[in-house]
């Protein structure tokens, strides 16, 4: 994987400004930004003044977003609007001479994620996406023991996002606008643990669905990534619950020596919403054990290993400033977007699409 070269280190603190300041940019950019040193959260682009002096009166609200992306403070602008504006702000801030993160999905189109990382090698400016979930508790646990081959070579790797809510709500994630829906809600977080545990699949097979009544963006995703000697099932939907109220587990791994079941999500989600931070006592913890079930039927625990999406932001400054890799390669986002392409061709179309997509 290449990751885009920058012009020179920048020294500490890294000026940050974010657009948009709903869940994403309120909770988790905002959340997680404040909690490296090395990054001075300095404006906020969103009409909800109140809501920024509430979290510190020192962050500039401004109502703009091209006002942002022109101030001469700035370094780093973290795109946290609606996924129909990411392509365009992002370009409009790699043009005005920005780092950037966009937040997940990266782009409407595989075309604009490409066009996108052009730019961004043209113009030898960082650019990667929000891919947080690598860092989830769960998502590291089941990795660890992947890389550890307790079960062996993989051969079958379920992962499901499922959240029972069958009450439709006002957000545009819901509305049936671009980029609405759980192909680009969720769907993203799934395909990206996968790549980063098995790398680019040889095809793509997907189901995409509108299952609750009234519904104008899908609520329901499945999709299977193939490989020469490994399925991987991916499933995201709002109308099933998670295996705290008797869903399916977060993942379930099968290989030639067991099984892994991981059977709840991380919770640095709550925990944010809640208005916990990184370093507060507990953050990141997770009580559900890995089950490993071995190829005699006998089941051990081991202890999930603690969440840490903060780790973004720390290493994408400490990238910054020299000192480390991307967190997420610019080549590994638009892959990201490839497999989502893939699927929605497959859903429409009704085949095996095979990749890289042309």
């Amino acid at each position: 994987m290449t990751t885009p070269p920058i012009h020179q280190p920048i020294r500490a603190p890294i000026r940050t400004g974010i657009i948009g300041f709903g869940l994403a940019g309120r909770v988790f950019h905002a959340g997680l930004i404040r909690a490296v040193p090395e990054l001075a959260l300095t404006a906020i682009a969103t009409s909800r003044k109140d809501e920024v002096a509430a979290l510190d009166p020192a962050i500039r609200p401004v109502a703009d977003p091209q006002a942002l992306i022109a101030d001469p403070d700035i370094d780093l602008v973290v795109i946290a609007s609606p996924t129909g504006t990411h392509a365009d702000l992002a370009r409009a801030a790699l043009l005005a001479g920005k780092h950037v993160v966009v937040d997940k999905p990266f782009t409407l189109t595989l075309a604009e994620a490409r066009a996108l990382a052009d730019l961004a090698r043209d113009t030898q400016l960082t650019l990667t996406v929000f891919h947080n979930r690598r860092w989830d508790s769960c998502f590291l646990t089941v990795r660890q023991a992947i890389e550890d081959g307790v079960i062996g070579r993989v051969t079958r790797f379920s992962s499901c996002f499922n959240r029972f809510r069958p009450q439709i709500r006002d957000r545009w994630r819901e509305d049936g606008s671009p980029g609405s829906g759980l192909l680009y809600d969720l769907a993203p977080h799934l395909v990206d643990q996968a790549l980063v545990l098995f790398g680019q699949p040889q095809a793509v097979s997907a189901d995409i669905a509108i299952l609750r009544e009234g519904g104008a963006a899908d609520d329901e995703v499945a999709i299977t990534l193939h490989y020469l000697k490994l399925r991987v099932q991916l499933g995201a939907s709002m109308n099933t619950p998670d295996a705290s109220g008797g869903g399916l587990p977060r993942f379930a791994v099968d290989g030639t020596q067991g099984r892994l079941v991981k059977r709840l999500l991380d919770q640095q989600e709550t925990q944010l919403v809640s208005g916990m931070h990184p370093g507060d006592a507990g953050w990141g913890e997770d009580a559900d054990p890995l089950v490993i079930h071995d190829a005699q039927g006998l089941a051990t625990n081991r202890p999930a290993i603690t969440g840490r999406q903060e780790t973004f932001y720390a290493q994408l400054a400490a990238f910054l400033q020299g000192a480390a890799p991307t967190p997420v390669a610019l080549d590994e986002a638009v892959a990201v977007q490839a497999v989502i392409e893939a699927a929605q061709i497959s859903a429409r179309e009704g085949r095996v699409v095979a990749l890289p997509l042309p």
